[in-house]
């Protein structure tokens, strides 16, 4: 089928906005200009709105197999393409874990299922998440994976992270971090700070991540793997993760949405909505966050979309699972309140959620090009709409963002030529 879409707004490399027509034919950008091409069967008129290239996100829970009552692959799939995304990278802390050849086929097979979005599946570096017994990567790999990670439970044993860490970069893979070490917890459920001596709760210092990305850096320096650090929380991470990069360690990071918009001070009361891993933590680390992912040394931005029920993030941070959702929310908040008050150019926010994951990682798309797969979002920046709990098209709500004011909301959402998701069919 060929389409045409009308009257885009598009960001050039040099940052400036012009309107534009993008023609696209069997899934491919033909041609971005205006057009009058005969042969054109579909229109869309963009109205005037932003057109981008479609959002890559590389940490996301689908929660299927296993919890299924939280997410499951067809309704993640449809928040992401809501929140923009045209690609999304699936951990597997799920069950059971895709840590055979015969249990990532079968999670792949459901993707190609259910998903309306493109869909990377992550395996695990060890066996079950939580042992010490490497997988096979190579058969994983072979099956279908596309980098490793144990997202959620950081890999305790350095003899461990080592050797994945050189059969991994043997295999020309990444190697994906939660880095948390266990032995300083000490049974923390948010940040060690001012916070949570004035609610009473058990803090989480920095070092159990800072110390582990320390770690991390100079066996991947030693081994010459790519390492990519999840959901970077701390001002010592930064400065670890600067430092490496200074010296040519192969080291990349993310960051969240919720890091660089709240901190410590915003958690009203004990309330599992602010319960995340890592944690909120003080104004300085949040300030330090973007400086990072505006300076290059954090490269680009990942939502950690982590579904749970409500009976689930109902009550206390004690006894609570840690997460919340981020996928349909992610580019409205952050141009909201990155964006519009300077903080950050429009540029940059697209480039940290489209060019960078996609360079970090070896994805296709993340470019707005003639030849790219037609990936693309559209969104309203004028509107402003409020978060709501109905509006969501994940089977979970949990996120300390709902009845916050925003705008850039998702207009369209197109793969490969395809609108997979359409804000007028989901009023």
């Amino acid at each position: 089928m060929s389409i045409l879409i009308k009257n885009a707004k598009v960001i050039k490399s040099d940052g400036e906005l012009i309107m534009t027509d993008i023609f696209i034919k069997e899934g491919i950008i033909q041609s971005i200009g205006h057009s009058s091409d005969a042969s054109v069967q579909k229109v869309v008129d963009a109205k005037g709105r932003l057109v981008t290239p479609g959002l890559i996100d590389v940490h996301v829970h689908l929660r299927e197999p296993g919890y299924e009552y939280k997410e499951t692959i067809t309704s993640g799939s449809h928040a992401a393409a809501r929140g923009g995304f045209t690609t999304i990278c699936a951990m597997p802390n799920v069950d059971p874990v895709p840590d055979t050849a015969e249990h990532m086929k079968a999670i792949l097979d459901k993707i190609k299922q259910d998903a309306c979005v493109k869909v990377r599946q992550y395996a695990p570096i060890t066996s079950r998440l939580t042992s010490d017994e490497q997988t096979d990567m190579a058969e994983l790999q072979k099956a279908g994976a596309f980098a490793y990670t144990n997202d959620g439970v950081g890999v305790q044993s350095a003899q461990t992270m080592y050797l994945a860490m050189q059969e991994a970069a043997r295999l020309n893979a990444s190697i994906v971090a939660h880095t948390e070490d266990n032995s300083l917890l000490f049974e923390g459920v948010m940040h060690e700070g001012k916070k949570n001596k004035e609610l009473g709760l058990p803090g989480m210092s920095q070092l159990t991540e800072s110390t582990q990305i320390a770690r991390d850096v100079l066996l991947a320096e030693a081994t010459g793997v790519h390492y990519h650090v999840c959901h970077v929380s701390a001002k010592e991470s930064v400065r670890v993760i600067r430092e490496a990069k200074k010296v040519g360690i192969r080291v990349t990071a993310e960051v969240t949405p919720h890091h660089l918009l709240l901190c410590e001070e915003d958690i009203p009361f004990d309330t599992s909505l602010y319960k995340m891993n890592p944690p909120l933590r003080g104004r300085e680390d949040q300030a330090a966050l973007l400086e990072a992912l505006k300076d290059g040394t954090i490269d680009l931005i990942a939502t950690d979309h982590a579904p749970h029920s409500d009976e689930e993030k109902s009550g206390s941070m004690i006894g609570s699972p840690f997460g919340i959702v981020g996928s349909e929310t992610a580019f409205s908040l952050l141009y909201t309140y990155l964006v519009q008050p300077g903080h950050l150019s429009l540029q940059e926010l697209i480039e940290k959620l489209t060019t960078e994951p996609a360079r970090v990682f070896q994805l296709t798309g993340g470019h707005l090009s003639v030849g790219e797969p037609a990936d693309l979002a559209c969104f309203d920046l004028e509107e402003e709409t409020v978060i709501k709990k109905d509006g969501l098209l994940s089977k979970s709500s949990n996120t300390p963002f709902l009845n916050w004011r925003v705008k850039g909301r998702t207009v369209f959402t197109m793969v490969e030529g395809e609108i997979v998701y359409e804000e007028d069919k989901h009023e």
